[in-house]
């Protein structure tokens, strides 16, 4: 059940079973991706493994809050390619992932209609094949107080299970910390209101 602070995307790459339509071939691939490089990169290998096929249609949605997508029908008919894969996402309710649907050509034309449905399938496939996880939106705060406080800033961090993602720890310490972003204002005014202890958002 998602709510406000999750999201749901894949926890590796998967490749769904091969779609065939009057001789033509498509294998849909689905990855997890953080950022475009990443997608570059997938799009290369992909190329590479399958340098003799025809058309490697694909498309992405990235972000959590702020949504960014992109659909390529890599030389098919506007919209035949692309925008079925890219349906197949939303229909998912999938973010940070990347299909990717390579077409070998049989030498019959499949009409608009029949490329739709390839795509669509051969993304349908693919995402069918993933493993389907939900993560949670987080934000990062950075705690600087001094030592002598470690124990009580320790003690709060255990109590509402919060995660370290780095630390520093000297006469003065520096934690960086991940909150789920439904506890993050609470989170924010346990320590704010914690005498010898400073909190920033990063």
């Amino acid at each position: 059940m998602l709510t406000e602070d999750t999201y749901r995307t894949i926890s590796e790459s998967a490749i769904g079973e091969l779609f065939k339509d009057k001789g033509s071939k498509f294998i849909g691939y689905a990855f997890p991706v953080e950022d475009e490089d990443q997608i570059k990169t997938f799009l290369e290998e992909v190329k590479k493994e399958h340098h003799s096929a025809r058309h490697w249609c694909y498309a992405y949605q990235l972000g959590s809050e702020t949504i960014t997508y992109r659909a390529n029908d890599d030389g098919e008919p506007n919209n035949s390619a692309g925008m079925p894969i890219y349906g197949q996402i939303q229909s998912f309710e999938l973010t940070n992932v990347l299909v990717i649907v390579v077409r070998y050509y049989g030498g019959v034309k499949l009409g608009v209609g029949g490329l739709i449905n390839a795509y669509k399938t051969g993304a349908q496939f693919a995402l069918e094949a993933s493993d389907i996880i939900e993560k949670t939106i987080n934000k990062y705060f950075i705690i600087k107080f001094e030592y002598k406080n470690m124990s009580k800033v320790m003690r709060i961090l255990k109590e509402n299970q919060i995660e370290i993602s780095k630390q520093t720890l000297k006469l003065n310490c520096l934690l960086e910390i991940s909150v789920r972003k439904g506890n993050a204002s609470k989170i924010f005014e346990l320590f704010n209101q914690f005498y010898g202890v400073e909190i920033d958002e990063l």
